[in-house]
């Protein structure tokens, strides 16, 4: 007999919209199906899958011994979220090759379903990042006597809903902050920002409304602007590691010594990048508005307004009897990003983003109710717009330096972006 050969080998998730993007919460059933296509007939031993979903961090650091001794410290941590396993064909031993262990798959296409939920304890949601990710996949394997295993692995997405209508997260924001300088023994007039958001909780694809008052009383000129910032921060061995990263910018006029500048209302809208990470022990996500005023030859004047990027948008009219579900989906498109640090340069468009990727990048999601009339909305743009783009810059920030600079203690005060 002439063994038959497998043509493909498959794995995708089940979908009940046109949307094809595999996207979960905790406590979602994920359904899909192995598919194999042969040539022929081909005898098999199993055919189990594996679904795992973790958050790993790693990073290195050089340390100084002695004069002439330098060595390199890894720190890494790991936490599991999901661990399942089972078994499409076979049994859970594949060490019997006899003819009745065996199972014969005839030439055709093939496909074999399975399904398993996720936790429903609090997951972290997908992200990655040089420094850190959190993944979610399914891995098959085909077992036949006397050749190795084929395996193929398909990645979905998981993210933990962030309902922006609640009360911490409708607050207002704001600041009020003044600075005088100094030259020698001379002393100009003050500079004074004040600067108000109307709340800290916001989704993708919506514009900050930023009101924001400047007086420039000294005798330079001076610059208005504001900036989002998301600040990543990775936990491992008792150490942290933080990447500041721009996401989003804006500048006013320029104000000449006794000008006044008034924002009402300046829109900064926010691109397509991960939600906020809060819950997850080893990696943290997080946002903020950065209104200053560009000082030449001094420090930035800076008022920091925290943010949070949510999934579940502002209710109508701050009505909480609209449908949660509806709500969230609007949301649930957003994919992985690949933040990435220096001093290494950051790889290439082509290299980031392969044309199997891009392909592949529209994988079939699980069924959920409203699912499709939500992602005719405009966040779904957002997915195919950002996924593949080029990473944006990024400031590191070392959060145990060997010696630190009086004259240099209040450099948070300037804003990277100058």
């Amino acid at each position: 007999m002439v063994l038959g050969k497998v043509k493909s080998f498959t794995v995708s998730y089940d979908c009940l919209n046109d949307s094809n993007v595999p996207v979960f919460s905790s406590g979602d059933s994920v359904s899909g199906r192995v598919v194999i296509e042969v040539t022929g007939e081909i005898r098999v031993k199993s055919l189990k899958i594996h679904a795992k979903g973790f958050a790993k961090v790693r990073w290195t650091e050089s340390r100084n011994a002695g004069s002439n001794t330098a060595y390199t410290q890894n720190f890494t941590e790991e936490v599991e979220y999901l661990n399942h396993k089972d078994i499409l064909i076979g049994h859970e031993r594949d060490d019997d090759n006899s003819e009745e262990s065996l199972t014969i798959i005839h030439s055709g296409r093939h496909e074999y379903a399975f399904s398993f939920e996720l936790p429903q304890t609090p997951l972290a949601t997908s992200f990655e990042g040089k420094n850190g990710s959190v993944r979610y996949w399914v891995k098959a394997e085909l077992h036949r006597p006397w050749l190795l295993p084929m395996k193929v692995k398909k990645e979905f997405t998981v993210f933990e809903h962030i309902d922006i209508n609640t009360p911490s997260l409708l607050s207002p924001q704001a600041g009020t902050k003044e600075k005088t300088l100094c030259c020698w023994f001379c002393t100009s007039g003050p500079i004074s920002l004040s600067a108000k958001i109307e709340r800290k909780g916001y989704t993708l694809g919506e514009s900050i409304q930023i009101f924001a008052e400047i007086e420039n009383c000294s005798s330079r000129m001076v610059v208005p602007k504001a900036a989002i910032y998301q600040t990543q921060t990775f936990y491992a061995k008792g150490k942290m590691k933080e990447v500041k990263q721009l996401v989003a910018n804006l500048r006013g006029e320029s104000l000449s010594s006794g000008k006044t500048e008034t924002w009402s209302g300046k829109m900064l809208k926010i691109p397509p990048v991960s939600p906020s990470i809060l819950d997850c022990s080893i990696i943290r996500v997080e946002y903020s508005l950065m209104v200053y005023v560009d000082i030449p030859g001094a420090m930035n004047l800076l008022l920091n307004l925290p943010l949070v990027i949510g999934t579940i948008p502002l209710h109508p009219f701050g009505s909480r009897t609209s449908s949660v579900s509806s709500q969230c989906s609007m949301n649930m498109n957003w994919l992985s990003m690949a933040l990435l640090e220096r001093p290494e340069a950051p790889p290439s468009y082509a290299e980031i983003a392969t044309e199997e990727q891009r392909q592949n990048s529209m994988a079939p999601p699980a069924a959920r109710d409203d699912f499709e009339r939500a992602l005719e909305g405009p966040l779904f743009a957002y997915i195919q717009e950002f996924r593949f783009q080029p990473p944006p810059l990024y400031s590191e920030i070392d959060p145990n330096p060997d010696q630190v600079n009086g004259n240099e203690e209040g450099r948070p005060d300037s804003c990277p972006s100058r």
